[in-house]
């Protein structure tokens, strides 16, 4: 198979891609966003981190109720124990149980746990600009990417309106070829020039593929997408505002600023927390016991005899039995919920937990805080320089494609009255072909060169009003 023929059979497939995608939805740069910030992963990621911020908030703020703890156990012994109910030694199985509830209050610990719950809140904020951050990133990440679709589709139309010149002007020197009144090598050269057009188109087409494969991936899309042009207005004017006005703004306006400062108050909070293993813990506590046990037992008396003791005395010489009276017992088990009622006991008091020393612990985990805010502080001057320097590249190149752009619509005009002439001489026969096509390839790629300056501007316009806070 020829090259040339390749080209064509490329040129249908990509024309009959092109038919059936012209029957799917185009979807405006609106519902492109919309898409994005229901699927993207990221930005449900900062949205989980979120929540566990919250909840630590929680938390901490949880900490400071006073906490409260029970216990219940029951079990058999056999052989030599305590009897928990009389506290005597018995040798012989028993059934035991007891039941404790302990509360403990903490009252003054340096406000630890005060401090605690104001860094949490300060995580949670900086978690909730960080979700922000995540969405501005990701609804400038999409408006750029759509953008980029709409420049490679306009570059695509224009490479097919070079084809579609192309073609008309091959079918005119066909018909001067066929009548032997023109120069054969132009019309060949057409041909040629044909095929040239032809691999641009497919060159186009698979930049505007993977233009498209990019949108789809920050959407999180199942399927193929296509934009929609006719809703965008594209603000060609010039922009008026310097670098330094857009650094200010987004000093105030940029959810990645506040971010950071919120990261910085937290670490600040969090060498508070630390320095309170310095200062006494105050606290009260209290305590309520009880207990059962098998041998627990009570007696009543149900009668009483006279017996002998076995001692004696003796009178007139006669020994004489030394008698007493006994008394006579029954035995019954006292019911365990009365033992839990009667063994009942409680404790009260308060706590001072003193920090004499302990292995510098204290003393090194407020150097590590000392150390996070320093990180803090140096993540947020690092992220204003790498923002400002940012900006001021991103000026630049949009004041030089903003320049280019009014450089490249003088060039349209003066090559397409250019090109009326020299087409016109050429069908006339006057002029030659080189000049012919040399007149043509400079209008398309001027043409191509301003589509390409004007997208350039405006995607360059849109990070400076990202950089400033604004919404697309």
């Amino acid at each position: 198979m020829s090259i040339k023929n390749f080209v064509y059979i490329l040129i249908l497939i990509s024309s009959s891609l092109c038919t059936a995608q012209d029957t799917q939805k185009r979807y405006t740069l609106e519902e492109c966003i919309s898409i994005a910030l229901k699927n993207n992963l990221e930005l449900r990621s900062s949205k989980i981190r979120e929540q566990s911020a919250v909840i630590n908030l929680k938390q901490s703020k949880a900490n400071l109720l006073p906490s409260m703890n029970g216990s219940y156990n029951i079990g058999v012994n056999n052989g030599r124990s305590i009897d928990p109910f009389t506290n005597d030694f018995i040798n012989q199985k028993l059934t035991f149980s007891n039941a404790n509830l302990n509360l403990n209050a903490v009252v003054f610990n340096g406000f630890r746990l005060l401090n605690s719950v104001k860094q949490q809140k300060m995580n949670a904020k900086a978690a909730n600009m960080e979700v922000e951050q995540e969405r501005q990133n990701l609804v400038l990440s999409v408006t750029l990417a759509y953008l980029q679709v709409l420049n490679s589709r306009d570059v695509l139309q224009l490479n097919k309106q070079r084809l579609t010149a192309t073609k008309n002007q091959l079918k005119i020197q066909k018909d001067l070829y066929d009548e032997g009144r023109s120069n054969p090598a132009d019309y060949t050269d057409l041909l040629g020039q044909k095929a040239i057009d032809e691999t641009s188109i497919l060159s186009s087409q698979i930049v505007l593929n993977n233009a498209k494969l990019s949108l789809t991936r920050l959407l999180n899309f199942d399927g193929e997408i296509d934009v929609d042009a006719n809703v965008v207005l594209l603000n060609l004017g010039k922009y008026n505002l310097t670098s330094q006005e857009v650094y200010q703004q987004a000093l105030s306006g940029l959810a990645t600023f506040k971010a950071r400062e919120l990261r910085v108050e937290a670490a600040k909070k969090g060498m508070n927390v630390a320095k309170a293993q310095y200062i006494p813990e105050v606290s009260v506590f209290g305590q309520v016991n009880t207990n059962y046990s098998s041998a627990a037992e009570t007696f009543t008396q149900v009668g009483s005899s006279i017996v002998e003791t076995g001692d004696f005395v003796t009178i007139n010489s006669q020994n004489i039995p030394v008698l007493r009276e006994q008394n006579s017992f029954s035995s019954k088990q006292i019911p365990y919920l009365d033992q839990f009622e009667n063994n009942l006991n409680s404790v009260m008091g308060v706590s001072v937990r003193i920090p004499l020393f302990n292995g510098f612990r204290a003393k090194n985990n407020v150097a590590l805080e000392k150390v996070k805010v320093e990180e803090s502080l140096v993540a947020l001057e690092r992220t204003q320089i790498e923002i400002k320097n940012t900006i001021k590249q991103v000026h630049f190149d949009m004041e030089a494609a903003f320049a280019r752009y009014q450089s490249f619509q003088k060039q349209v005009e003066a090559f397409e009255r250019s090109f009326r002439v020299n087409e016109t001489r050429f069908n006339s026969g006057v002029s030659n072909f080189l000049a012919y096509i040399t007149s043509k390839n400079n209008l398309e790629s001027a043409r191509i060169n301003l589509s390409n300056a004007k997208y350039s501007y405006v995607l360059r316009v849109k990070v400076l009003e990202y950089y400033r806070g604004q919404t697309f």
